[in-house]
């Protein structure tokens, strides 16, 4: 079956109950999705689809069809110049262990997508469900204000 995928089309061979995650680690080489708890209930795997925030560890890759995939590896800019999101993860040191943080960092996105200058209590709600075992969610409400600041100053979109 035919997939896109950080906008690239790849063919690839797997059952259609297979979770898009595993197609992603596995057949596609893209790693920075993680596994965490396979259940969907702490958001390690979070990937676009159609710019929506989904958990690639629920979702068969028969129901991906011809939308379009994101993943963490497609936010920096081909010349490795990292979103105005991943910056601000940087600038406020969200990341401890970073095993979550890359399904963090796509729900942040989606986030700021559709809600460039959100409060905390809509980070919060729109974070809910993202667990962060190192408890650094102080930092990552922080590092979408950030975001949200310096996009909205330049303009620029996510």
């Amino acid at each position: 079956m035919k997939i896109n995928v950080n906008d690239r089309v790849h063919e690839v061979t797997a059952s259609g109950d297979t979770p898009l995650l595993w197609v992603l680690r596995d057949h596609l080489h893209l790693t920075g999705t993680k596994y965490g708890c396979g259940s969907g209930l702490c958001g390690a795997c979070t990937v676009h689809v159609n710019g929506v925030p989904v958990r690639s560890c629920l979702l068969p890759i028969d129901q991906v069809n011809d939308q379009q995939v994101t993943t963490i590896e497609h936010l920096a800019d081909a010349d490795g110049s990292l979103s105005p999101v991943q910056m601000a993860w940087l600038e406020a040191d969200v990341a401890q262990c970073g095993y979550c943080q890359s399904g963090q960092i796509m729900a942040a996105e989606a986030l700021l997508k559709t809600n460039p200058d959100p409060s905390d209590e809509e980070i919060d709600t729109a974070m809910q469900g993202h667990v962060c075992r190192c408890g650094t969610y102080e930092r990552i409400r922080e590092a979408i204000h950030i975001a949200a600041k310096q996009m909205n100053s330049s303009g620029g979109a996510v």
